[in-house]
């Protein structure tokens, strides 16, 4: 298995951390309180696609709360990256032909917020029947554009996602934005890419199949990131976190956790690989600290 080639995190010492770094076509999964980092390391692993595979990753934000997950400002200030892309309209466009995804010019969006509920509930239980309907149906209006979004650019050459804007529940089960990416990661990003293709353009594969077979991608190169906020927010309380039915720490094949940990009067933040399927990694526990270039970890 090391010699399987690494993807970077974009982060020299969690790589050490990682035994050379993330393991292609596996999903890490990085659990921490609001505020602890995570974006930022989401981005650095994003970026980070542009060295290796000579195009940056995408992130699909599916915060559903009025406060902004600050993706723009932080990839602008890091990085000096533009994100491109927006919100997903509340239509999906089925009757498009989308012709744009074969040109790489208007198919590349980084970015891309699948729903705006501010203010309103965003747990299965609390949702009441007629509100898990309307939910399930704004999903599948805004399917089509979801896969539009990936699809266009896994063709052009991008091997990298971060899922960011998974909120905290008291169960995951009760998570509906677990619900949408069990269906992105089962049914997009881990597919064979004609499927996915067939899925996207329906009635219209068989004439557009010529160019589907022109623009082959190996599905099992997609490295995913997933992005999941928690109730706990301290390390040793996210290092005895159960896991439970619906979670997506049971499949994932790496954990990183963020937390604060408690020295003297001082409060620090770090983090800890929880597991690395696979692959050698530390057990240690590794301070680091929120720069204007990102997350960096101390000596």
């Amino acid at each position: 298995m090391n010699a399987v080639s690494r993807l970077s995190t974009g982060i020299p010492d969690l790589d050490q951390l990682l035994g050379g770094g993330l393991l292609p076509g596996t999903l890490t999964v990085v659990l921490g309180a609001t505020g602890i980092g995570k974006t930022q390391l989401g981005l650095q692993f994003a970026r980070n696609g542009l060295d290796s595979e000579g195009q940056s990753g995408v992130i699909f934000d599916m915060a559903t709360r009025g406060d902004s997950q600050s993706h723009h400002q932080y990839a602008q200030r890091m990085f000096g990256w533009s994100l491109t892309g927006g919100d997903l309209p509340d239509r999906d466009g089925s009757q498009q032909t989308y012709d744009h995804i074969w040109d790489p010019r208007q198919a590349r969006r980084d970015y891309l917020h699948a729903f705006r509920r501010s203010g309103r509930r965003v747990t299965i239980r609390d949702m009441e029947f007629e509100d898990w309907k309307e939910w399930k149906q704004e999903f599948a209006n805004k399917l089509q554009g979801t896969i539009a979004f990936f699809y266009g650019n896994f063709i052009h050459g991008v091997r990298r996602c971060v899922i960011d804007g998974v909120e905290p529940t008291d169960q995951a089960s009760d998570s509906f934005q677990l619900h949408t990416f069990d269906y992105i990661y089962h049914q997009i990003l881990h597919k064979e890419d004609t499927w996915v293709a067939r899925d996207l353009l329906r009635v219209k594969f068989r004439g557009l199949q010529p160019l589907v077979d022109q623009h082959r991608y190996d599905h099992s190169q997609i490295a995913c990131l997933l992005l999941y906020t928690t109730h706990e927010v301290m390390l040793d309380d996210l290092l005895t976190r159960r896991i439970e039915s619906g979670d997506e720490l049971a499949n994932a094949n790496t954990v990183i956790l963020m937390g604060k940990v408690r020295e003297g009067a001082a409060m620090h933040r770090a983090l800890h690989v929880a597991k690395h399927r696979g692959s050698a990694c530390s057990d240690r526990i590794a301070e680091f600290e929120i720069t204007d270039q990102g997350l960096r970890l101390k000596s």
